[in-house]
């Protein structure tokens, strides 16, 4: 199975047209549908529906595509890895994040090193912890930014200098707003919004046996897209703090929550892998960052409440 003929596959898979996809490869249709009917083959699996004006992924299709393009952007990678190494100058670097304020810590030292090496060249994905990740553990990422307690047997990994605080965003113009604080009891009968990964894991341990009296009305990977339903009036977010904008003018406020529920976040990287030369100097100046606490991002960025 070569790299080229799975690039075909996605080609026709993304295009959904064998005359789109071969106009798009700069190949001609012959040559692509022989490179197609070669893999089916290959595979014994029928990987097409084909109809009059469309071309469908079948079941085995869509597993194929899943998989074709982690091995196309693993190969790319390691062209990049390997051209980045005589590259005094720049080279790749590929970040998985999770969302925090706390991020403008990496986006400073991106900085602090595009400053040093003009070429360097930066892929960030967003997700939490089960997208980005997986993609860390099949070889894509150099480095993710984890929202909970990394697996040491399988990372090495760096706190980060500061605990994200856990709170609730909401129309400003709630009742709720008069609090200083939101406590467990003032959550019970709300429609909540949330992560599904910490409703499952930190706020279920925060909740204890009044967990199952809390209902999740919706979950978000994105805390923006959250709060514009929280805007809305369909429900409250829980979220970080300085993740959303609750300025005045936002129709929106932030309440911490009580008991106060923290979570660290991590710098996590695959035990024992070998990192290329810009990786390195990402890792060094954030070692060097944290350790001298130079780095301070409260202030620059983030909404506060």
């Amino acid at each position: 199975m070569e790299i080229r003929t799975l690039k075909y596959f996605l080609a026709v898979a993304r295009e959904e047209n064998m005359t789109r996809a071969a106009e798009q490869l700069h190949v001609t249709q012959p040559t692509l549908s022989k490179a197609l009917k070669s893999l089916e083959d290959e595979l014994d699996k029928k990987l097409f529906t084909r109809h009059s004006f469309s071309i469908r992924l079948t079941d085995e299709g869509v597993l194929l595509r899943e998989r074709a393009e982690d091995l196309i952007s693993m190969a790319d990678k390691i062209e990049k890895e390997f051209l980045s190494l005589d590259d005094i100058t720049g080279g790749e670097l590929f970040l998985g994040l999770a969302e925090s304020y706390q991020i403008a810590h990496v986006a400073n030292a991106i900085k602090a090193l595009k400053e040093r090496y003009p070429r360097l060249q930066y892929h960030i994905i967003s997700g939490d912890t089960e997208q980005i990740a997986g993609k860390l553990q099949k070889g894509l990422l150099d480095f993710v930014v984890l929202a909970e307690d990394p697996d040491p047997r399988k990372y090495d990994f760096i706190p980060f200098p500061e605990a994200d605080v856990w709170g609730l965003v909401f129309p400003a113009d709630d009742p709720l707003a008069a609090k200083d604080q939101i406590s467990l009891s003032d959550l019970i009968g709300l429609p909540l919004f949330c992560s599904e990964q910490a409703w499952i894991h930190e706020f279920k341990a925060w909740a204890g046996n009044k967990y199952d009296a809390l209902h999740l009305e919706g979950s978000f990977r994105l805390s923006y897209n959250g709060s514009i339903f929280a805007k809305a009036g369909l429900g409250y977010l829980l979220t970080f703090d300085k993740l959303i904008d609750v300025s005045p003018d936002s129709g929106l406020v932030f309440r911490p929550l009580t008991p106060r529920l923290e979570t660290k976040l991590y710098l996590v990287w695959k035990k024992y892998q070998t990192h290329t030369p810009i990786a390195e100097r990402f890792l060094e100046h954030i070692r060097n960052t944290f350790h001298s606490g130079e780095d301070t991002v409260q202030e620059e960025t983030g909404f506060s409440h």
